[in-house]
């Protein structure tokens, strides 16, 4: 595969073909930067994505399926992302699972997945891309929720796993300084929850009116926010919430 420009910025956004992952990939990709799509399961609708970005302008996004929880998964995407691009500037790491648990003895077998996809994965992704990142004085955005410090009922290891991720966003904000800014960004009610976490219309109508600004986010709100922090070179540490004020309601 031909490298892109070694002059563009270069972002890889893991679950980034669908829904709020999809989002942020378009806001980038029309801010100048080559876009590696991150999937999984996705892949039709990430080739789908980046066949239309391409059609924009040439070799500037690529997909790149992988389950991210494997022992050397990182460093295979790393790899994979040196050998394509030979930069990277931005690391977004958006790829979650959201999975509802009891607090029973059981609850035990979604521990793994939840914690290795949501907490574990990006701790050596961001530590596996620390190189390329530091040549062009990159950053890396973490997508947490509000639920890491607000619980939702029926989902306790969900949040803490967002809540570990709150922490290491602040943890390698420290330790990659000064080279590498590492931010996250908590969102609301941004993208209603899918299948066996599918909400009624009464549940959804209820958080909209629970949210200050009296209205349902979208993942362009998200995208906007991924962009701001990406540029902005004095900010790090920090975890926005894009929520609509609905973190602020007891």
């Amino acid at each position: 595969m031909n490298q892109t420009n070694k002059q563009e910025k270069v972002a890889l956004v893991t679950g980034g073909a669908r829904r709020i992952g999809a989002a942020i990939v378009n806001k980038l990709h029309a801010s100048g930067y080559t876009v590696i799509i991150h999937c999984h399961h996705a892949l039709e609708e990430a080739r789908a994505l980046a066949l239309s970005l391409n059609e924009q302008r040439l070799n500037s996004a690529f997909v790149l399926q992988r389950e991210l929880t494997g022992s050397d998964a990182a460093q295979t995407v790393m790899a994979t992302v040196t050998d394509w691009t030979g930069r990277l500037d931005l690391l977004v790491n958006n790829a979650s699972v959201f999975i509802r648990n009891q607090c029973t003895d059981e609850s035990q077998i979604h521990w793994d997945i939840l914690f290795n996809t949501n907490v574990k994965a990006p701790f050596l992704l961001s530590l596996a891309a620390r190189a390329l990142l530091t040549k062009y004085s990159g950053a890396i955005v973490n997508l947490t929720d509000i639920h890491a410090e607000r619980p939702l009922s029926g989902y306790s290891i969900y949040c803490q796993t967002k809540a570990a991720l709150e922490m290491q966003t602040k943890s390698l904000a420290r330790e990659l300084a000064p080279q590498i800014r590492v931010n996250a960004i908590a969102p609301g009610a941004i993208a209603w929850p899918e299948h066996t976490n599918s909400l009624t219309p009464e549940i959804k109508q209820h958080i909209i009116a629970q949210t200050p600004l009296q209205q349902h986010g979208n993942p362009e709100f998200i995208a906007q926010a991924v962009l701001a922090l990406a540029q902005n070179p004095f900010i790090t540490g920090q975890i926005l919430k894009v929520d609509g004020g609905r973190s602020l309601v007891s």
